[in-house]
């Protein structure tokens, strides 16, 4: 997500914390606490509306991001298109139209591309009319608008034939999946409700127990008890990828059949290294999957309250069909997850591509000598990398990889048998 203003800033920095399939590596704790610091300062000076505080600051700032090399630059550009974007804002609330369009084009130049907020955010009414905005925003429309992206990929091909491996899901007897039920009583956690109240108990008990970081790696070993006992032991949180790889297994202990889900952007520019990573599990019951996220403690459901899955929750986006979030959605308890935000902005944004593990299990995605990881993702035609329809590579230490794509959706969602 590439906008950052000041009211929403929270959220969207636990949302910028993603890079690809994998989150991003450690923050430096030299420029990483700077900005933390400067941002503080920063949203002083930009509540005061004091424009040339602010330029004085954000000159040392820049300074300072100037001198990081490109691969951090990279990591810390959405503080950069932030930095630009809320002056920008200062600049426009003081009627000062040209410093204003300035810095937003400097923003944009940055790799700001969210027209939707942009066209929405109050703080630019001020500039909505003018010609050198409507100039800035037109060629964003395309790579910025996410629910005009969304739409236009809106098709599949459900008769799409090409091999995929089967899915596949552990046995809660696995020795290691038995380990994390009975070592964490998830029996109790999960309660003797329905099986809907269990999936939803697990949910909030792995969101309750484990903060997210999104500043931070996952530790080397992920699984479910490594993870848990190293954010135990170090009070450390993981990002969405860990918390979502914990309540799976935690899921398929407790015999519950369930997928990690990347949830992706169309990404035309090749500047988007934002994703996120969520989970769906199978309700026997009502014969569908249902959406859990962890890092939100979030799930979703149509007007009549019937909970929906990742696919339900894509087509309702694109159709302009009711959704409806749970209330008790949140990040760390310090901000509260709304609908346009979460749903209509930055999922929207990332429900383009989706791509799953084929075997869902316990340590699925540690590498080893010899071991074989497979991914199924599922494309829309829209999209414009559509081959090669798999791909493969081979780390130094041995483990293999394969990426398989596909553009039916059938076949992605399949239901356990």
């Amino acid at each position: 997500m590439m906008y950052v203003h000041a009211r929403l800033l929270p959220l969207l920095l636990v949302l910028l914390a993603f890079n690809g399939v994998r989150a991003q590596g450690p923050t430096p704790p030299d420029f990483g606490q700077y900005v933390r610091e400067q941002h503080k300062l920063f949203t002083a000076l930009y509540e005061k509306r004091d424009a040339a505080g602010y330029t004085r600051l954000m000159d040392g700032w820049l300074q300072r991001y100037a001198q990081l090399p490109d691969s951090l630059q990279k990591q810390f550009k959405p503080s950069l298109i932030n930095v630009y974007y809320r002056l920008s804002c200062t600049y426009a609330q003081l009627r000062q139209k040209g410093p204003a369009l300035d810095y937003l084009q400097r923003s944009i130049q940055a790799g700001n591309n969210n027209y939707s907020y942009m066209q929405q955010d109050s703080a630019l009414n001020g500039l909505r009319q003018d010609p050198q905005f409507i100039a800035l925003m037109e060629p964003l429309r395309a790579t910025g608008d996410f629910m005009y992206i969304l739409r236009r990929g809106g098709a599949y091909n459900a008769k799409d034939q090409r091999a995929l491996p089967a899915f596949t899901y552990q046995s809660a007897a696995d020795s290691n999946l038995t380990a994390l039920r009975t070592g964490f009583n998830l029996d109790s956690v999960a309660g003797k409700g329905s099986e809907v109240s269990k999936v939803l108990n697990l949910l909030h008990w792995v969101h309750e127990l484990i903060p997210h970081d999104g500043n931070h790696e996952n530790p080397p070993v992920r699984n479910a008890l490594a993870m848990i006992g190293v954010c135990k032991s170090e009070k450390r949180g993981l990002n969405c990828r860990g918390l979502s790889t914990v309540l799976n297994e935690c899921y398929l202990a407790m015999g519950f059949k369930s997928r990690l889900v990347t949830c992706l952007p169309k990404d035309s520019l090749g500047t988007d290294f934002d994703c996120h990573v969520i989970n769906v599990v199978y309700i026997p019951s009502l014969k569908k999957w249902i959406w859990t996220d962890p890092t939100q403690d979030a799930y979703v459901m149509n007007e009549k309250g019937d909970l929906l899955d990742i696919r339900e929750v894509r087509e309702r986006l694109i159709n302009g069909q009711p959704l409806i979030l749970n209330p008790t959605a949140n990040w760390n308890h310090q901000v509260s997850a709304v609908k346009e935000q979460y749903l209509y902005q930055y999922m929207a944004k990332n429900l383009y591509r989706l791509q799953c593990p084929v075997n869902s299990k316990y340590n699925m995605e540690l590498g080893e000598p010899g071991k074989t990881i497979q991914y199924i993702q599922l494309l829309p035609l829209d999209y414009f990398k559509q081959d090669p329809a798999v791909r493969t590579s081979t780390t130094k230490s041995g483990t293999k990889y394969e990426y398989y794509n596909t553009n039916n959706p059938d076949a992605f969602w399949q239901l356990p048998l």
